[in-house]
């Protein structure tokens, strides 16, 4: 049974950092983070648990374990990731300057519960626990991960910009909520 909530305690975040740790490329063959996707920054403890004290992360659990999770990101972080400042400027010169809007920081499902509505449990769960403070949520995918601008675009995500930074080409996208 999958459990939709939001993030707890510090085992929570802990297993958040392990599923993590298992999809980010370096740790992934080429087919799989193809045809199954990839994360692309990863983050530390004290980030993520500064950032669920702002505010908690959703998260996806089966018999006690993280199986996914989507990370809340307030624009108070901005600073605080390098990797994401490009992202921070491409909203500010974008149609959504003046939204108040929330960072969906990044999602990501456990391989063997992939293709079982998690994905979109997890923004269901993010929509409601925002739908009263923000009016959208934005997020950047890497171009190359066809399977995360897919599935954003199954669950309503609609694209905002498009950029190249680090030399990747970025996809941001915004729900409105």
């Amino acid at each position: 049974m999958i459990e939709f909530k939001t993030t707890e305690n510090l085992l929570e975040l802990e297993q958040i950092l392990a599923l993590q740790a298992e999809n980010i490329p370096v740790n992934l063959t080429e087919v799989d983070k193809k045809e199954q996707g990839f994360v692309t920054v990863q983050h530390d403890l004290a980030i993520l648990k500064n950032m669920h004290e702002v505010h908690a992360h959703s998260i996806a659990t089966c018999k006690g374990n993280v199986i996914g999770y989507a990370l809340s990101m307030s624009k108070k972080f901005r600073g605080e990731i390098a990797v994401l400042a490009p992202m921070f400027t491409e909203i500010d010169n974008s149609i959504k300057s003046d939204s108040n809007y929330i960072i969906m920081g990044q999602v990501c499902i456990g391989k063997e519960y992939r293709g079982k509505g998690v994905f979109r449990g997890l923004y269901a769960k993010m929509r409601d626990a925002f739908t009263a403070t923000y009016d959208c949520i934005i997020t950047e995918i890497d171009a190359l991960n066809i399977r995360s601008i897919n599935a954003h675009k199954a669950v309503g995500f609609e694209e905002l910009v498009r950029y190249d930074y680090n030399n990747q080409t970025w996809v941001v996208v915004y729900m409105d909520i």
